[in-house]
Protein backbone atom coordinates (compact mmCIF):
# COMPACT_ATOMS: atom_id res chain seq x y z
CA UNK A 1 0.00 0.00 0.00
CA UNK A 2 1.26 3.63 -0.88
CA UNK A 3 2.26 5.58 2.45
CA UNK A 4 -0.71 8.42 1.02
CA UNK A 5 -3.33 5.82 0.32
CA UNK A 6 -2.03 4.56 4.10
CA UNK A 7 -2.39 8.20 5.66
CA UNK A 8 -5.67 9.26 4.14
CA UNK A 9 -6.96 5.44 5.72
CA UNK A 10 -6.36 6.64 9.00
CA UNK A 11 -7.84 9.90 8.10
CA UNK A 12 -10.94 8.33 7.24
CA UNK A 13 -11.21 6.38 10.26
CA UNK A 14 -10.28 8.49 12.72
CA UNK A 15 -12.98 10.99 11.41
CA UNK A 16 -15.38 8.19 10.50
CA UNK A 17 -15.66 9.45 6.78
CA UNK A 18 -16.42 6.54 5.57
CA UNK A 19 -18.35 2.59 6.23
CA UNK A 20 -18.62 -0.33 4.35
CA UNK A 21 -21.47 -0.19 1.90
CA UNK A 22 -21.39 3.29 1.42
CA UNK A 23 -22.00 4.84 -2.19
CA UNK A 24 -19.27 6.83 -2.41
CA UNK A 25 -18.98 9.80 -5.42
CA UNK A 26 -15.79 11.04 -5.79
CA UNK A 27 -16.30 15.00 -7.19
CA UNK A 28 -13.36 14.85 -9.78
CA UNK A 29 -12.55 17.83 -11.79
CA UNK A 30 -9.48 16.83 -13.71
CA UNK A 31 -7.18 18.70 -11.47
CA UNK A 32 -4.28 16.79 -9.78
CA UNK A 33 -5.91 16.74 -6.19
CA UNK A 34 -9.25 14.80 -7.12
CA UNK A 35 -7.90 13.18 -9.84
CA UNK A 36 -4.83 11.78 -6.81
CA UNK A 37 -7.92 11.17 -4.50
CA UNK A 38 -10.11 8.89 -7.39
CA UNK A 39 -7.17 7.20 -7.70
CA UNK A 40 -6.04 6.62 -3.99
CA UNK A 41 -9.76 5.74 -3.03
CA UNK A 42 -9.83 2.99 -6.11
CA UNK A 43 -6.55 1.31 -4.21
CA UNK A 44 -8.45 1.29 -0.91
CA UNK A 45 -11.29 0.35 -2.27
CA UNK A 46 -11.28 -3.14 -1.53
CA UNK A 47 -10.17 -2.56 2.51
CA UNK A 48 -12.75 -0.05 2.57
CA UNK A 49 -15.78 -2.14 1.48
CA UNK A 50 -17.64 1.02 -0.39
CA UNK A 51 -19.11 1.83 -3.78
CA UNK A 52 -17.68 4.31 -6.13
CA UNK A 53 -18.47 6.95 -8.83
CA UNK A 54 -17.95 9.89 -10.48
CA UNK A 55 -19.33 13.16 -10.10
CA UNK A 56 -17.98 16.20 -12.66
CA UNK A 57 -19.85 19.29 -12.52
CA UNK A 58 -18.72 21.48 -15.66
CA UNK A 59 -18.83 25.49 -14.70
CA UNK A 60 -18.71 26.60 -18.42
CA UNK A 61 -16.20 29.20 -17.65
CA UNK A 62 -13.00 28.35 -20.27
CA UNK A 63 -14.94 27.47 -23.35
CA UNK A 64 -12.99 24.44 -24.80
CA UNK A 65 -10.66 23.71 -21.91
CA UNK A 66 -14.01 23.35 -19.45
CA UNK A 67 -15.48 20.34 -22.28
CA UNK A 68 -12.06 19.10 -22.42
CA UNK A 69 -11.45 18.67 -18.41
CA UNK A 70 -15.15 17.00 -18.63
CA UNK A 71 -14.44 14.60 -21.25
CA UNK A 72 -11.09 13.73 -19.36
CA UNK A 73 -13.09 13.02 -15.85
CA UNK A 74 -15.48 10.56 -18.78
CA UNK A 75 -12.19 9.21 -19.76
CA UNK A 76 -11.48 8.10 -16.59
CA UNK A 77 -14.81 6.39 -15.49
CA UNK A 78 -14.83 4.63 -18.54
CA UNK A 79 -11.97 3.10 -17.61
CA UNK A 80 -11.73 2.46 -14.45
CA UNK A 81 -15.65 1.36 -15.27
CA UNK A 82 -17.47 3.60 -12.82
CA UNK A 83 -20.76 4.89 -12.66
CA UNK A 84 -20.34 9.00 -14.23
CA UNK A 85 -22.47 11.91 -12.79
CA UNK A 86 -22.11 14.53 -15.35
CA UNK A 87 -23.82 18.15 -15.21
CA UNK A 88 -22.83 21.41 -16.76
CA UNK A 89 -24.42 24.89 -16.18
CA UNK A 90 -23.78 28.55 -17.06
CA UNK A 91 -21.99 29.64 -13.51
CA UNK A 92 -21.35 32.77 -15.36
CA UNK A 93 -25.31 33.57 -16.02
CA UNK A 94 -25.89 32.54 -12.37
CA UNK A 95 -23.44 35.01 -11.14
CA UNK A 96 -25.00 37.81 -13.27
CA UNK A 97 -28.23 37.19 -12.16
CA UNK A 98 -27.52 36.48 -8.76
CA UNK A 99 -25.24 39.17 -8.35
CA UNK A 100 -22.96 36.78 -7.08
CA UNK A 101 -18.49 36.34 -7.12
CA UNK A 102 -17.74 33.61 -9.94
CA UNK A 103 -16.41 31.59 -6.92
CA UNK A 104 -20.03 31.82 -4.91
CA UNK A 105 -22.23 30.98 -8.19
CA UNK A 106 -20.00 28.19 -8.15
CA UNK A 107 -19.92 27.07 -5.07
CA UNK A 108 -23.61 27.57 -4.95
CA UNK A 109 -24.31 25.39 -7.76
CA UNK A 110 -22.00 22.63 -7.42
CA UNK A 111 -23.31 22.05 -4.11
CA UNK A 112 -27.40 22.36 -4.89
CA UNK A 113 -25.69 19.46 -7.92
CA UNK A 114 -24.59 17.57 -4.99
CA UNK A 115 -27.66 17.46 -2.88
CA UNK A 116 -29.66 16.15 -5.65
CA UNK A 117 -27.19 12.95 -5.80
CA UNK A 118 -27.12 12.18 -1.95
CA UNK A 119 -29.60 10.24 -0.59
CA UNK A 120 -31.38 9.04 -4.16
CA UNK A 121 -28.03 7.85 -5.88
CA UNK A 122 -25.46 8.05 -3.09
CA UNK A 123 -24.36 8.37 0.27
CA UNK A 124 -21.32 10.64 0.26
CA UNK A 125 -19.89 12.80 -1.95
CA UNK A 126 -15.95 12.84 -1.60
CA UNK A 127 -14.08 16.08 -2.41
CA UNK A 128 -10.62 16.47 -2.71
CA UNK A 129 -9.46 19.26 -0.47
CA UNK A 130 -6.14 19.11 0.60
CA UNK A 131 -3.98 20.17 3.73
CA UNK A 132 -2.90 23.13 1.35
CA UNK A 133 -6.56 23.93 0.62
CA UNK A 134 -7.05 24.24 4.60
CA UNK A 135 -3.91 25.88 5.50
CA UNK A 136 -5.01 28.73 2.98
CA UNK A 137 -8.34 28.92 3.99
CA UNK A 138 -7.06 29.43 7.50
CA UNK A 139 -4.85 32.28 6.46
CA UNK A 140 -7.30 34.08 4.16
CA UNK A 141 -9.58 34.01 7.56
CA UNK A 142 -7.11 35.31 9.80
CA UNK A 143 -6.51 38.20 7.24
CA UNK A 144 -10.13 38.86 6.58
CA UNK A 145 -10.25 39.17 10.15
CA UNK A 146 -12.47 35.95 12.02
CA UNK A 147 -13.32 33.97 15.42
CA UNK A 148 -12.96 30.81 17.02
CA UNK A 149 -15.46 29.65 14.42
CA UNK A 150 -13.98 30.40 11.55
CA UNK A 151 -10.48 29.19 12.24
CA UNK A 152 -12.59 25.39 11.67
CA UNK A 153 -11.92 26.27 8.09
CA UNK A 154 -13.19 23.27 6.06
CA UNK A 155 -14.52 20.72 8.01
CA UNK A 156 -13.35 16.47 7.49
CA UNK A 157 -17.30 16.41 7.36
CA UNK A 158 -20.13 18.51 6.15
CA UNK A 159 -23.33 16.48 7.39
CA UNK A 160 -26.87 17.38 5.22
CA UNK A 161 -29.81 16.45 5.88
CA UNK A 162 -29.40 13.80 2.66
CA UNK A 163 -26.13 12.65 3.25
CA UNK A 164 -22.22 14.03 3.81
CA UNK A 165 -19.73 15.62 2.18
CA UNK A 166 -16.52 14.23 2.95
CA UNK A 167 -12.85 15.65 2.90
CA UNK A 168 -10.37 12.65 3.14
CA UNK A 169 -7.42 14.46 2.02
CA UNK A 170 -7.20 17.28 4.66
CA UNK A 171 -3.94 15.56 5.84
CA UNK A 172 -2.48 15.30 2.57
CA UNK A 173 0.07 18.20 0.89
CA UNK A 174 -0.97 18.96 -2.73
CA UNK A 175 2.75 18.44 -3.82
CA UNK A 176 2.90 14.99 -2.50
CA UNK A 177 -0.28 14.29 -4.69
CA UNK A 178 1.11 15.16 -7.91
CA UNK A 179 4.62 13.53 -6.98
CA UNK A 180 2.27 10.46 -6.74
CA UNK A 181 0.44 10.69 -9.71
CA UNK A 182 3.76 11.63 -11.43
CA UNK A 183 4.80 7.96 -10.60
CA UNK A 184 2.20 5.96 -11.34
CA UNK A 185 1.79 7.91 -15.01
CA UNK A 186 -1.62 9.49 -14.37
CA UNK A 187 -1.59 12.48 -15.66
CA UNK A 188 -3.94 15.22 -14.43
CA UNK A 189 -5.84 18.52 -16.28
CA UNK A 190 -4.37 21.94 -15.41
CA UNK A 191 -6.62 25.01 -14.36
CA UNK A 192 -5.34 28.07 -15.69
CA UNK A 193 -7.71 30.13 -13.22
CA UNK A 194 -6.16 28.77 -10.49
CA UNK A 195 -2.65 30.88 -10.94
CA UNK A 196 -5.08 34.12 -11.74
CA UNK A 197 -4.23 36.71 -9.42
CA UNK A 198 -7.25 38.52 -9.65
CA UNK A 199 -8.20 35.61 -7.04
CA UNK A 200 -7.68 36.31 -3.94
CA UNK A 201 -7.27 32.47 -2.60
CA UNK A 202 -4.56 32.16 -5.56
CA UNK A 203 -2.69 35.00 -4.20
CA UNK A 204 -2.55 33.09 -0.97
CA UNK A 205 -1.53 30.08 -2.93
CA UNK A 206 1.36 31.84 -4.88
CA UNK A 207 2.71 34.46 -2.78
CA UNK A 208 1.65 34.35 0.45
CA UNK A 209 1.95 31.41 1.89
CA UNK A 210 4.98 30.12 0.02
CA UNK A 211 6.56 33.49 1.24
CA UNK A 212 6.24 32.20 4.76
CA UNK A 213 7.52 28.77 4.05
CA UNK A 214 10.61 30.18 2.64
CA UNK A 215 10.94 32.93 4.97
CA UNK A 216 9.47 31.69 8.48
CA UNK A 217 8.58 28.29 9.22
CA UNK A 218 8.66 25.12 6.18
CA UNK A 219 6.11 24.18 8.16
CA UNK A 220 3.76 26.63 8.71
CA UNK A 221 0.64 24.90 6.28
CA UNK A 222 0.85 21.97 8.71
CA UNK A 223 0.91 23.99 11.48
CA UNK A 224 -2.17 26.60 10.11
CA UNK A 225 -4.17 22.69 9.44
CA UNK A 226 -3.22 21.87 13.24
CA UNK A 227 -5.06 25.55 14.24
CA UNK A 228 -7.91 24.34 12.04
CA UNK A 229 -8.22 21.12 13.96
CA UNK A 230 -7.72 22.28 17.21
CA UNK A 231 -10.00 24.87 16.52
CA UNK A 232 -12.54 22.35 15.27
CA UNK A 233 -12.85 20.46 18.60
CA UNK A 234 -12.72 23.66 20.60
CA UNK A 235 -16.03 24.63 18.67
CA UNK A 236 -17.70 21.32 19.03
CA UNK A 237 -17.38 21.58 23.04
CA UNK A 238 -18.74 25.58 22.88
CA UNK A 239 -21.46 24.51 20.83
CA UNK A 240 -23.06 22.41 22.71
CA UNK A 241 -22.43 24.23 25.65
CA UNK A 242 -24.01 27.46 24.06
CA UNK A 243 -26.94 25.50 22.75
CA UNK A 244 -27.99 24.33 26.37
CA UNK A 245 -27.61 28.01 27.67
CA UNK A 246 -29.74 29.17 24.97
CA UNK A 247 -32.63 26.82 25.35
CA UNK A 248 -32.60 27.21 29.52
CA UNK A 249 -30.77 30.33 30.50
CA UNK A 250 -32.41 32.91 27.77
CA UNK A 251 -35.88 34.59 27.69
CA UNK A 252 -37.58 35.35 24.73
CA UNK A 253 -41.11 37.07 24.25
CA UNK A 254 -43.62 37.03 20.86
CA UNK A 255 -46.72 37.46 20.39
CA UNK A 256 -46.88 33.82 19.77
CA UNK A 257 -45.27 32.74 22.58
CA UNK A 258 -42.38 33.27 25.82
CA UNK A 259 -39.93 30.44 26.15
CA UNK A 260 -39.03 29.59 29.74
CA UNK A 261 -35.81 30.96 31.10
CA UNK A 262 -33.63 30.52 34.05
CA UNK A 263 -34.46 26.91 35.02
CA UNK A 264 -30.29 25.71 34.29
CA UNK A 265 -29.75 28.69 36.49
CA UNK A 266 -32.31 28.22 39.19
CA UNK A 267 -31.34 24.45 39.79
CA UNK A 268 -27.37 25.59 39.81
CA UNK A 269 -28.03 28.44 42.32
CA UNK A 270 -30.45 27.04 44.99
CA UNK A 271 -33.03 29.61 44.35
CA UNK A 272 -35.78 30.09 42.45
CA UNK A 273 -35.87 31.92 39.09
CA UNK A 274 -37.59 35.48 39.70
CA UNK A 275 -40.45 36.34 37.84
CA UNK A 276 -40.48 38.82 34.89
CA UNK A 277 -42.79 40.32 32.68
CA UNK A 278 -41.95 39.61 28.99
CA UNK A 279 -39.64 42.37 27.43
CA UNK A 280 -42.24 44.69 25.17
CA UNK A 281 -44.14 43.77 22.52
CA UNK A 282 -42.40 43.51 19.32
CA UNK A 283 -41.51 40.02 17.82
CA UNK A 284 -38.47 38.05 19.17
CA UNK A 285 -37.02 40.26 22.04
CA UNK A 286 -34.53 38.00 24.56
CA UNK A 287 -33.42 38.69 28.23
CA UNK A 288 -30.66 37.13 29.73
CA UNK A 289 -30.56 37.05 33.49
CA UNK A 290 -27.36 39.67 34.35
CA UNK A 291 -26.14 37.79 37.80
CA UNK A 292 -25.27 34.46 35.86
CA UNK A 293 -23.78 36.58 32.90
CA UNK A 294 -21.49 38.59 35.14
CA UNK A 295 -20.50 35.14 37.21
CA UNK A 296 -19.74 33.15 33.96
CA UNK A 297 -15.49 33.76 32.63
CA UNK A 298 -14.99 36.35 29.61
CA UNK A 299 -15.42 33.21 26.86
CA UNK A 300 -18.84 32.13 28.10
CA UNK A 301 -20.16 36.10 28.24
CA UNK A 302 -18.89 36.48 24.42
CA UNK A 303 -20.00 33.26 23.27
CA UNK A 304 -23.54 33.67 24.85
CA UNK A 305 -23.65 36.93 23.88
CA UNK A 306 -23.00 36.14 20.07
CA UNK A 307 -25.44 33.29 20.11
CA UNK A 308 -28.77 35.74 21.09
CA UNK A 309 -27.28 37.93 18.63
CA UNK A 310 -27.37 34.75 15.64
CA UNK A 311 -30.61 33.48 16.67
CA UNK A 312 -32.18 37.30 16.69
CA UNK A 313 -30.48 38.10 13.33
CA UNK A 314 -28.62 40.72 14.65
CA UNK A 315 -25.09 41.14 12.48
CA UNK A 316 -23.17 41.68 15.85
CA UNK A 317 -19.40 42.04 15.43
CA UNK A 318 -16.58 41.74 17.60
CA UNK A 319 -16.99 45.33 18.83
CA UNK A 320 -20.65 45.22 19.38
CA UNK A 321 -20.27 42.21 21.88
CA UNK A 322 -17.43 43.74 23.71
CA UNK A 323 -19.95 46.79 23.92
CA UNK A 324 -22.53 45.23 25.19
CA UNK A 325 -20.06 42.92 27.87
CA UNK A 326 -19.44 46.60 28.83
CA UNK A 327 -22.93 47.66 29.40
CA UNK A 328 -23.89 44.38 31.35
CA UNK A 329 -20.77 45.27 33.65
CA UNK A 330 -21.96 48.59 34.36
CA UNK A 331 -23.04 49.39 38.06
CA UNK A 332 -24.69 52.70 37.04
CA UNK A 333 -28.75 53.43 36.81
CA UNK A 334 -30.71 50.52 35.12
CA UNK A 335 -31.99 51.92 31.96
CA UNK A 336 -28.75 52.57 30.08
CA UNK A 337 -28.73 51.19 26.13
CA UNK A 338 -26.80 50.61 23.53
CA UNK A 339 -28.05 51.26 19.83
CA UNK A 340 -26.86 47.78 17.66
CA UNK A 341 -26.93 47.03 14.35
CA UNK A 342 -30.91 46.13 12.46
CA UNK A 343 -32.05 48.54 15.33
CA UNK A 344 -31.91 46.66 17.69
CA UNK A 345 -31.13 47.33 20.95
CA UNK A 346 -29.61 46.16 24.05
CA UNK A 347 -30.65 47.37 27.31
CA UNK A 348 -29.63 47.10 31.20
CA UNK A 349 -32.42 46.85 33.75
CA UNK A 350 -31.66 45.70 37.41
CA UNK A 351 -31.91 41.97 37.10
CA UNK A 352 -31.66 40.82 33.44
CA UNK A 353 -29.83 42.16 29.79
CA UNK A 354 -32.74 43.12 27.29
CA UNK A 355 -32.16 42.86 23.84
CA UNK A 356 -35.14 44.81 21.94
CA UNK A 357 -36.25 44.41 18.39
CA UNK A 358 -37.13 47.67 16.42
CA UNK A 359 -40.38 49.03 17.16
CA UNK A 360 -41.36 50.13 13.98
CA UNK A 361 -40.29 47.66 11.60
CA UNK A 362 -37.10 47.34 9.72
CA UNK A 363 -34.72 50.05 9.41
CA UNK A 364 -33.93 52.19 6.35
CA UNK A 365 -32.31 49.96 3.48
CA UNK A 366 -29.98 52.96 3.23
CA UNK A 367 -28.37 55.83 4.75
CA UNK A 368 -26.36 58.94 4.32
CA UNK A 369 -25.14 61.55 7.04
CA UNK A 370 -22.75 64.70 6.64
CA UNK A 371 -19.00 64.55 8.50
CA UNK A 372 -17.31 67.01 9.05
CA UNK A 373 -13.14 67.28 9.33
CA UNK A 374 -12.80 67.54 12.36
CA UNK A 375 -15.66 65.92 13.46
CA UNK A 376 -18.15 62.81 14.62
CA UNK A 377 -21.50 61.47 13.62
CA UNK A 378 -23.59 58.84 15.07
CA UNK A 379 -24.77 56.17 12.95
CA UNK A 380 -27.88 54.38 14.49
CA UNK A 381 -27.91 51.57 11.66
CA UNK A 382 -24.29 50.56 12.25
CA UNK A 383 -24.58 51.30 16.18
CA UNK A 384 -21.36 52.85 15.47
CA UNK A 385 -19.50 56.59 15.44
CA UNK A 386 -17.84 57.94 13.03
CA UNK A 387 -14.99 60.00 13.76
CA UNK A 388 -12.72 62.46 11.47
CA UNK A 389 -9.42 63.15 13.78
CA UNK A 390 -6.79 65.55 12.89
CA UNK A 391 -3.88 63.75 13.85
CA UNK A 392 -0.65 66.14 14.33
CA UNK A 393 2.56 63.56 15.06
CA UNK A 394 4.16 63.32 18.43
CA UNK A 395 0.87 65.10 20.02
CA UNK A 396 -2.25 63.01 19.20
CA UNK A 397 -3.00 60.63 21.92
CA UNK A 398 -5.11 58.07 19.75
CA UNK A 399 -3.43 54.53 18.63
CA UNK A 400 -3.54 54.33 14.88
CA UNK A 401 -1.75 52.96 11.89
CA UNK A 402 0.36 55.10 10.12
CA UNK A 403 -0.66 53.52 6.73
CA UNK A 404 -4.39 54.58 7.80
CA UNK A 405 -3.44 58.09 7.63
CA UNK A 406 -5.63 60.04 5.10
CA UNK A 407 -3.37 63.66 3.26
CA UNK A 408 -5.83 66.66 3.96
CA UNK A 409 -5.32 67.90 0.57
CA UNK A 410 -7.34 64.79 -0.54
CA UNK A 411 -10.21 65.09 1.24
CA UNK A 412 -13.26 67.27 1.33
CA UNK A 413 -14.00 69.36 4.46
CA UNK A 414 -17.35 67.58 4.50
CA UNK A 415 -17.29 64.06 3.96
CA UNK A 416 -19.92 61.70 3.45
CA UNK A 417 -21.08 58.21 5.70
CA UNK A 418 -23.19 55.65 3.78
CA UNK A 419 -23.91 52.44 3.27
CA UNK A 420 -22.27 51.15 -0.25
CA UNK A 421 -24.51 51.03 -3.10
CA UNK A 422 -24.52 48.33 -6.45
CA UNK A 423 -21.87 49.84 -8.82
CA UNK A 424 -19.59 51.09 -5.84
CA UNK A 425 -16.03 50.60 -6.11
CA UNK A 426 -13.07 50.89 -3.97
CA UNK A 427 -9.18 50.47 -4.41
CA UNK A 428 -7.96 49.07 -1.56
CA UNK A 429 -4.50 49.25 -0.75
CA UNK A 430 -3.10 45.73 -1.51
CA UNK A 431 -4.84 45.84 -4.82
CA UNK A 432 -3.71 46.69 -8.08
CA UNK A 433 -6.68 48.47 -9.09
CA UNK A 434 -9.87 49.56 -8.20
CA UNK A 435 -12.72 46.67 -7.01
CA UNK A 436 -16.72 46.40 -6.36
CA UNK A 437 -17.56 46.60 -3.16
CA UNK A 438 -19.77 43.77 -3.96
CA UNK A 439 -16.63 41.56 -4.70
CA UNK A 440 -15.25 42.39 -1.99
CA UNK A 441 -17.57 41.70 0.25
CA UNK A 442 -18.67 38.18 -1.26
CA UNK A 443 -15.13 37.28 -0.72
CA UNK A 444 -16.08 37.90 2.99
CA UNK A 445 -18.57 35.62 2.89
CA UNK A 446 -20.87 38.12 4.61
CA UNK A 447 -24.48 37.55 5.96
CA UNK A 448 -27.22 39.70 3.92
CA UNK A 449 -28.02 41.73 6.74
CA UNK A 450 -24.72 42.74 7.52
CA UNK A 451 -23.51 43.32 3.79
CA UNK A 452 -26.53 45.36 2.95
CA UNK A 453 -25.28 48.36 6.10
CA UNK A 454 -21.62 47.87 5.23
CA UNK A 455 -20.12 51.32 5.87
CA UNK A 456 -18.08 53.68 3.52
CA UNK A 457 -17.08 57.09 3.83
CA UNK A 458 -17.00 59.38 0.16
CA UNK A 459 -14.90 62.59 -0.20
CA UNK A 460 -16.26 64.23 -3.26
CA UNK A 461 -17.46 61.38 -5.73
CA UNK A 462 -15.03 59.12 -4.37
CA UNK A 463 -15.15 56.36 -1.98
CA UNK A 464 -11.74 56.79 0.34
CA UNK A 465 -12.63 54.32 3.11
CA UNK A 466 -14.33 50.86 3.54
CA UNK A 467 -15.11 49.24 6.78
CA UNK A 468 -12.18 46.55 7.15
CA UNK A 469 -10.07 47.44 4.17
CA UNK A 470 -7.25 49.77 4.30
CA UNK A 471 -7.88 53.03 2.49
CA UNK A 472 -6.21 53.52 -0.84
CA UNK A 473 -2.47 54.13 -1.34
CA UNK A 474 -2.41 56.94 -3.51
CA UNK A 475 -4.40 59.01 -0.57
CA UNK A 476 -2.20 58.18 2.32
CA UNK A 477 0.02 61.11 4.36
CA UNK A 478 3.16 61.34 4.18
CA UNK A 479 5.65 60.70 7.33
CA UNK A 480 5.92 63.05 9.86
CA UNK A 481 3.32 65.38 8.38
CA UNK A 482 -0.39 66.69 9.59
CA UNK A 483 -3.03 64.20 8.36
CA UNK A 484 -6.73 62.94 9.19
CA UNK A 485 -7.77 59.20 11.07
CA UNK A 486 -10.85 58.37 9.93
CA UNK A 487 -12.46 55.48 13.04
CA UNK A 488 -15.28 53.62 13.81
CA UNK A 489 -16.16 53.09 17.15
CA UNK A 490 -19.10 51.60 18.78
CA UNK A 491 -22.01 53.98 20.42
CA UNK A 492 -23.03 53.76 24.04
CA UNK A 493 -26.03 55.21 24.68
CA UNK A 494 -26.35 56.77 28.05
CA UNK A 495 -30.08 57.71 28.07
CA UNK A 496 -33.32 55.98 29.02
CA UNK A 497 -36.04 54.62 27.17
Amino acid sequence: MHDLARRLLEHVRQQHLLKPGDRVGVAVSGGGDSVGLLRLLLELRPGLGVVLSVIHFNHQLRGADSDADAEFVAGMAREHKLPLYLTSTDVGQRATEKHLSIEAAARQLRYQYFVGLLGEDLDKIATGHTLDDQAETVLLRLVRGTGMRGLRAIQPRLELQPGDIVRPLLGIRRRELEQYLQASGQPWRDDATNRDPKFTRNRVRQLLLPLLERDFNPAIAENLAELAEIARGEEDYWENQVSGWMGTLVQWSSRERARPALVQLAATSGQAAPERETCGTAVGNAALDLAWLQAEPLASQRRVIKAIGDSAGIPLEYKHVEAILRLAVDQETSGKQLVLPSGWKAVRDGVSLQFRAPAEGPVASNYDYRLSVPGEIKVPETATLFQALRIVPGTSPCGYSPDHLFDPKHLSKELIVRNWRPGDRFWPAHTKSPKKIKELLQERHLAQPQRKLWPVVVSGDEIVWLRGFPPPAGLRAGDGQESVLIREVAIEDNGKE
